[in-house]
């Protein structure tokens, strides 16, 4: 069995004139990724890889991660082939991931986020928001022939902040 779990960026700033490869993350940006990943501690799996796309905004979402659950930076990988928002260029990826990896967190992009959960998952999504999680579980026990999966979860910042 495999666990995938999708973390679109969070909030960002489209403000300065930048590369959209190097927009930062605004104000909004950053306390949503935090207060998701103070909840998702509870689902994450015991052994797993991380993989970020190298913009800066999923980049930036990542070390928040990283941070709020004492996980070493130096743990997550980033990868230019993430930087897509394209859902066939992202399944690429995840079905090189090598097969001894149980469980893989990617931040990434829309559209290829909820594209991806929306082809691969039981569940439809109308949209992935910013600093959204969505966990699925696979049966299958290699990454490169996935293909059913089971959306177990989704963390999204407007549900929590109205749960309150």
């Amino acid at each position: 069995m495999k666990k995938l779990i999708l973390i679109r960026h969070g909030k960002s700033s489209w403000e300065m004139p930048l590369e959209d490869h190097e927009r930062p993350l605004t104000n909004k940006g950053i306390k949503n990724s935090n207060f998701i990943f103070e909840k998702i501690k509870k689902d994450l799996p015991e052994r797993f890889l991380i993989w970020s796309s190298t913009a800066k905004r999923a980049h930036d979402t990542a070390k928040i991660f990283n941070e709020v659950l004492n996980i070493p930076q130096e743990l997550t990988v980033l990868k230019n082939d993430l930087y897509t928002f394209d859902s066939g260029s992202l399944t690429k990826s995840i079905r090189n991931c090598k097969d001894t990896v149980p469980s893989l967190i990617i931040f990434g992009h829309n559209n290829a986020i909820t594209d991806f959960v929306n082809t691969f998952g039981n569940k439809y999504i109308e949209n992935v928001p910013t600093s959204g999680v969505v966990i699925l579980e696979f049966e299958e026990e290699s990454w490169d022939i996935i293909k059913n999966g089971k959306v177990i979860d989704t963390l999204f910042p407007k549900d929590l902040i109205n749960a309150n």
